[in-house]
């Protein structure tokens, strides 16, 4: 009885552990494979009864390695090639397809390992449209070496203009004269290539649209594109057993069929996930056995499509299902805690710099030009390092990076305010027996307010619109369904993000106007 006693005790206070432990943090990037990896990772541990939230298009590979490094994130869908090329530097050619035994031992020195490899290859490589290369006589990279500059308009994208083993590196290898233009999403270049936008594009081997455009992937006859063999990223101290039900279960014709029903058919990520996990697997030996192999060994050609592309599936919702879905209401409210939280910070410290900036003009110049230059940094980029400072991901940095935004128009209309007040006025204050103190309470700031308010007001709007960037760090608001939408060129999905923010910007507009205006009709009180 006392031995039972003890086990219920000791099961009671497993399972008590568990539910206390916090979940863990399931990240992805922001194109549509990785999502979809992502919601498999995180309903695969939730179906294993493990707590688990999944973070999406939290960026590139930079803002992942950051959010690993410090916990921020403890899991994530990458790539043998990336993790070789873009985490540990190494570019040696003997080390581009290396064990997944030797890549752990490299990972170690980080505090991170490589696990469960789940089937398939998604490397690089560049395609053009079917007319292009049959007008230019196109089949290898090697045959762009033989085009003059400005021959094509190239869109590539932004991570592959910029990685070790991206475009860079590729023209030095095949001697190529090409020229890249600005930079493309990847989730728009094959509308763009088929509307005669671009020519050239970087292109993922698994990527849904291949199979459905006249596209052309030009062969790498030089083998410079490494393997990029699909695994989970993640800390060392990630029990990785509740995931080995993924291992070796996808191959690349079943990475398609997923891409393809978010990407074409329409389906959410979660729901495409949902139903996969939902089949019987039908993988058979040797896709178990490729998952099973070194990340070194090639792989054969796919063995089985996707069981879920089998499954039926509704056409793309309408628009208004996508403005009105059911994550509406927690993205608004993750959007105006963003932006409200944001302005509140930036009253407390704007409004005291401004009264300083008035008081000693001396000193205005510094800080208007100080609070103007942090207005100029790009909003990634403020994001990148903020998420290196702190080491974390989320609403802090997204917070103060809004913070940052809101503070020249406050600072700048509080300085102006006071400016404007009658010199008259104050001295007045001081002749009734005011001291500077009360002066600037009772006389100065009351008739500086419309100008302070404005600021205020100038401040909320436009953080409105900046907070749509929040997405990209896993800070939720209304640009995860913008940034959702880009990864998979879904133009309504877009929309219902972008359409909702510009109506907030419109209602904080009126907000503060009839504010103002019942302000300027009672007077302060």
């Amino acid at each position: 009885m006392k031995r039972l006693f003890i086990a219920s005790l000791l099961a009671w206070l497993a399972t008590l552990a568990q539910a206390a432990a916090p979940p863990l943090v399931v990240g992805s990037k922001r194109f549509t494979e990785s999502y979809v990896l992502g919601e498999l990772v995180q309903q695969t541990l939730q179906r294993a009864g493990v707590a688990a939230v999944h973070k999406p298009g939290l960026g590139n590979t930079g803002i992942l390695e950051q959010a690993l490094a410090s916990g921020a994130v403890d899991v994530y869908p990458e790539y043998t090639g990336t993790i070789v090329r873009e985490l540990l530097k190494r570019s040696d050619a003997a080390d581009a397809n290396p064990t997944l035994e030797q890549l752990n031992a490299w990972l170690a020195l980080r505090g991170l390992k490589a696990a469960v490899p789940l089937g398939f290859n998604n490397t690089y490589a560049l395609a053009v449209s079917e007319g292009v290369a049959q007008r230019l006589g196109l089949q290898t990279i090697g045959d762009l070496a033989k085009l003059a500059p400005g021959s094509l308009r190239l869109g590539l994208s932004h991570e592959f203009q910029q990685r070790a083993d991206g475009w860079p590196a590729l023209r030095a290898a095949y001697g190529l004269r090409l020229v890249p233009g600005a930079a493309l999403d990847h989730g728009l270049a094959y509308a763009a290539l088929e509307a005669a936008q671009v020519d050239l594009v970087d292109v993922y081997s698994t990527d849904a649209q291949l199979g459905r455009r006249a596209v052309r992937v030009l062969a790498d006859e030089r083998g410079f594109f490494p393997r990029y063999d699909a695994v989970l990223l993640m800390r060392a101290a990630v029990n990785a057993a509740p995931l080995q039900a993924l291992a070796g279960r996808l191959d690349e014709a079943a990475m398609i069929g997923l891409n393809a029903q978010v990407e074409i058919d329409g389906l959410s990520f979660a729901e495409v996930a949902r139903r996969w996990l939902d089949a019987p697997s039908r993988v058979g030996a040797a896709a178990a056995a490729k998952a099973s192999s070194p990340a070194s060994v090639p792989v054969s050609a796919p063995v089985s499509a996707s069981v879920s592309a089998s499954v039926p599936t509704p056409g793309r919702a309408g628009f208004a299902d996508r403005l009105f879905a059911p994550d509406l209401g927690r993205l608004l409210l993750q959007h105006l805690a963003l932006v409200f939280g944001s302005v509140g910070l930036a009253v407390v410290v704007a409004v005291p710099l401004g009264v300083a900036a008035w008081r000693r003009p001396r000193l205005a110049g510094v800080l208007l030009g100080t609070v103007g230059v942090l207005q100029t940094v790009p909003s990634l980029a403020l994001l990148a390092l903020l998420i290196a400072v702190l080491g974390v991901i989320g609403f802090v940095p997204a917070l103060l990076a809004l913070f940052v935004y809101a503070l020249l128009p406050i600072v700048r209309n509080t300085h102006a305010g006071l400016a404007g007040v009658p010199a008259g006025l104050s001295l007045a204050g001081l002749a009734l027996g005011l001291n500077a103190r009360q002066v600037l309470r009772r006389v100065q700031l009351p008739l500086a307010l419309p100008t302070l308010l404005a600021g205020v007001k100038t401040a909320a709007v436009l953080n409105v619109g900046t907070a749509t960037v929040a997405a990209f760090v896993g800070a939720g608001g209304l640009g995860e369904r913008i940034v959702a939408g880009l990864a998979v060129n879904d133009h309504m999905l877009m929309l219902a993000g972008a359409l909702p923010a510009a109506l907030l910007a419109v209602a904080v507009q009126w907000a503060f106007d009839a504010g103002e205006r019942r302000w300027l009709r009672c007077g302060p009180r």
